[in-house]
């Protein structure tokens, strides 16, 4: 069973303080720039593979002490970084937003209440909560039964204002728009699972006495499933929506269990629909239909529901890469700071943040890093990762970021399978980045001196073969580094296939995980 994610942070906030703080210094070599020499030919060397011939490659390397740079190449280079970019938004929403930061989902009425009978509307009000479940709606649906309305005459009013109406990132790839990680937004939305990928449903065949049969989680009506899939002698089956409507095909045939998740069309009214259900359920029923809009002035509170803080949820978010709630955190930056829950309003505050702590070189198109268009040097990635150090909330965030070799899912991360059996286990915490043609690592690793360093890998335009193991040998060359003299021969790290999703960030390959 899955550890709560505040067991998580708390288990790891000793040693992150003690990274924070660092050692007084680094050990005092006779000759300190014989390591840095070593360390400079190591990495000219690693950098120097096939696959990088035609590719793009910045890397920087700092000391988190001294802040002398040990490494540069193409540091000032604006490159893309993929979910590295959920470095900036998350630091900026923890400074923004704090680490005790819940979202609140409401249900109000409008009207007058006499006896059972509520004579108006049946507000649900969401602020982005991301960690929403079906039976989190079913709870609230059970305190509006226990707060004694069991007739609505009015409407189910779903109340996603809190947001704009803006779903999709603009710069979004057309044949992302129904996978699970780019699913839309909205300040109305839940989740299938305790990965809380929010905006998605899991959708799940099985062949039983020679048919395929469907099911989904949660049990809903929302998605209209056409099976053409039969059962047959291996599994292989396709699950899609089609796009823009709620529409999931079935196609292929099926041997073993199998799941996908996929993203609703439209998370506002999915969420209509389990709630909607959820009232009937506990006797409560609305004789009007489902709406939209705005809770009016003086509307009374019947139940609430608060997640868990910012703190908490960093683990999911940061550990697994999880982009909807980069973008949820965007949009409560924008609408806490500028008083809207727009995309422009959020990366304004991720951008000022970024800017007045140093870094220089950087665009930012959306929070999650989906956006080939986002641009960032890793100059500036280091810049940020030093500059974050001195922050009050820095062990909790610290402590987030997935750590390289620990097969904990909410310790590892994407990181869980890399690096096993080397110096940089346990040692590594640092943000991936994939996409097509790109593979970031940037984060923190502590010297054989007991340094702790700033690093951040950036491989951009590569054509085949995915240079994850470069970043591995980085990583670990790192961890080897001493100021005294060479390292020795660097481990042997896992083979180039193991533990490797190809151009997909390892988390968004469900339901198979790297």
């Amino acid at each position: 069973m899955r550890r709560t994610s505040a067991s998580l942070v708390a288990g790891a906030l000793v040693a992150s303080l003690a990274w924070a703080s660092g050692p007084s210094s680094p050990a005092v070599a006779l000759d300190p720039t014989a390591g840095v020499a070593d360390l400079t030919q190591d990495l000219n060397q690693i950098l120097s593979d096939s696959r990088l011939t035609i590719a793009r490659a910045g890397v920087v390397v700092k000391s988190a002490t001294t802040g002398e740079e040990l490494y540069a190449t193409d540091a000032g280079k604006q490159l893309i970084p993929a979910s590295n970019t959920k470095l900036f938004t998350s630091a900026a929403a923890v400074e923004t937003l704090g680490l005790d930061h819940r979202f609140p989902t409401t249900v109000l009425g409008t009207g007058r209440k006499a006896g059972a009978v509520l004579t108006g509307d049946l507000v649900l009000r969401g602020t982005g909560d991301p960690t929403m479940l079906a039976e989190d709606y079913d709870a609230l649906a059970a305190k509006v039964a226990a707060s004694g309305v069991k007739v609505v005459t009015g409407r189910l009013v779903a109340d996603d204002t809190w947001f704009d109406s803006q779903r999709l990132g603009n710069d979004w790839a057309w044949d992302d728009e129904t996978a699970y990680y780019a699913a839309p937004i909205s300040a109305l939305t839940a989740s299938p699972d305790r990965d809380y990928d929010a905006g998605s449903v899991i959708v799940s065949v099985a062949a039983e006495g020679g048919k395929v049969k469907v099911s989904t989680t949660p049990e809903t009506d929302y998605l209209k499933i056409v099976n053409k899939a039969t059962a047959g002698a291996e599994t292989d089956v396709l699950i899609e929506r089609q796009h823009g409507t709620r529409t999931v095909v079935i196609t292929g045939t099926v041997a073993d269990p199998y799941q996908e998740w996929v993203a609703v069309d439209d998370p506002t009214a999915y969420v209509s629909t389990l709630f909607r259900a959820a009232l009937a359920k506990h006797g409560v029923k609305v004789l009007g239909a489902t709406a939209t809009g705005a809770a009016p002035d003086g509307a009374k509170e019947l139940a609430r529901h608060e997640s868990m803080t910012l703190g908490e949820l960093l683990v999911p978010f940061m550990k697994l890469s999880n982009n909807i709630h980069a973008e949820i955190l965007t949009k409560a930056m924008g609408r806490k700071v500028a008083g809207q829950g727009t995309w422009s309003a959020g990366l304004k505050v991720a951008t000022d943040f970024a800017k007045a702590n140093g870094v220089q070189v950087i665009n930012m198109r959306d929070g999650s890093g989906l956006s080939r268009r986002d641009g960032f040097s890793p100059g500036s990635i280091v810049q940020l990762l030093t500059a974050v150090r001195g922050k009050p909330w820095f062990p909790t965030w610290y402590a987030a970021l997935p750590i390289a070799g620990d097969a904990d899912r909410f310790v590892g991360g994407t990181l869980r399978s890399r690096m096993r059996g080397t110096p940089a286990a346990g040692n590594v915490h640092a943000k991936t980045g994939s996409l097509t043609g790109v593979t970031s690592l940037s984060g923190y690793v502590t010297s054989a001196d007991g340094e702790p360093l700033v690093f951040s890998i950036m491989l951009n335009q590569y054509l085949s073969g995915s240079p994850k193991d470069i970043e591995d040998k980085i990583a670990v060359r790192l961890a080897q580094f001493t100021r005294a003299a060479a390292a020795d021969a660097p481990a042997q790290l896992r083979s180039a296939a193991e533990g490797q999703a190809g151009d997909l960030e390892c988390s968004w390959m469900k339901p198979v995980q790297c």
